[in-house]
């Protein structure tokens, strides 16, 4: 069984509530029709309850269970702005401004979310990743300890090996401490998804002193700020690929590390380089690269790409209700 089988197999028991902003994308509603004879997902679209009923109509689409919440019209919107508020009024939002925004589909959406209305969300099939990302981090915001919203790509390999590459979509440069936030959430996102113990390799173009500079200098200090976020983690930097990967090399390169040639998780320093890997798997490995996965906020709210399919948006669901479940169970 392949993982984004396995994937929606766990998420069919989990049956966790999944809100899709996009309500009007006809690909969302393909995809909640998906969902719901799956049973994969409790899903809850925001938009014209009407409209949603005719357009599926039209699409011969069946949206089953699915709640259809219209979020000018919603009993919930005064207690949601009421939450929005509270949380950005030290950045001088108004109850008028945060009501004005409560409205909108995208932070209606992250607002249930974070109130417990829905265990996460999904968008951005019709909305920018800025756009996806600013709903969750004035509604939800950052995990504890977490210094940043990143992102990760599922990399499966023809051979069925599942990798994680992060940040390959969010963070342009990030700082070491940013970058140590990075890893520790890829490597739970690695956990939730594949059950795999993470073994995180933080990159370099130097291998434990192989060579000097700024560039190196911070994924030594990303990777002692990780040790100290989560000891328990198998953990090791400065690394370059070969020795992330290849045990032989490792033992050469990097003797005694807890790596040992074994990582599935690659943290790249920078988005180019993180950018060019997970494209360089994809084209020239044949390589699947699910993602971009949204991580670092408190509870998930995922993002899509704006090419995406019907097929694409339910993986995403399942994925988000596996990482909601983690999440959860971690936070206990």
């Amino acid at each position: 069984m392949d993982i984004l089988t396995q994937i929606r197999e766990k998420a069919r028991t989990l049956k966790r509530s999944v809100v899709f902003p996009e309500g009007h994308d006809d690909r969302t509603l393909k995809a909640v029709a998906e969902l719901e004879q799956e049973k994969m997902v409790r899903c809850i679209l925001l938009g014209n309850p009407a409209e949603m009923q005719e357009r599926a109509r039209q699409l011969n689409l069946n949206l089953g269970q699915a709640r259809m919440i219209d979020p000018q019209q919603s009993p919930d919107l005064e207690e949601l702005a009421g939450v929005l508020h509270e949380r950005r009024k030290h950045k001088g939002m108004t109850p008028e401004e945060a009501r004005r925004m409560a409205m909108e589909p995208l932070f209606f959406g992250a607002l249930m979310v974070k109130t417990g209305r829905a265990h996460g969300s999904v968008a951005g099939a019709a909305n920018s990743t800025g756009d996806v990302i600013r709903a969750g981090l004035y509604c939800i915001g950052l995990a504890p300890g977490i210094k940043v919203v990143s992102s990760s790509f599922m990399m499966v390999m023809p051979s069925g090996k599942v990798y994680m590459y992060s940040d390959g979509a969010v963070v342009p440069d990030p700082n070491a401490e940013q970058l140590a936030s990075i890893a520790v959430t890829a490597a739970d996102l690695h956990l939730a998804l594949t059950g795999e113990e993470p073994v995180v390799a933080m990159l370099s173009y130097s291998t434990k002193g192989s060579a000097e500079g700024p560039l190196v200098d911070k994924v030594r200090q990303a990777t002692e700020m990780a040790r100290k976020l989560r000891p328990d983690l198998r953990l090791d930097g400065e690394l370059q690929v070969d020795a992330a990967i290849v045990p032989e090399i490792n033992s050469k390169k990097a003797p005694g590390s807890p790596v040992k040639g074994q990582a599935n998780v690659m943290i790249f320093p920078d988005l180019n380089a993180g950018n060019i890997a997970y494209k360089v798997t994809q084209r020239l490995a044949g390589a699947q690269a699910i993602g971009p996965i949204v991580q670092g906020l408190e509870k998930p709210a995922f993002d899509l790409s704006r090419g995406c399919s019907a097929s694409d948006i339910v993986n995403v669901a399942a994925i988000n209700s596996l990482f909601s479940a983690a999440l959860e169970s971690a936070a206990h």
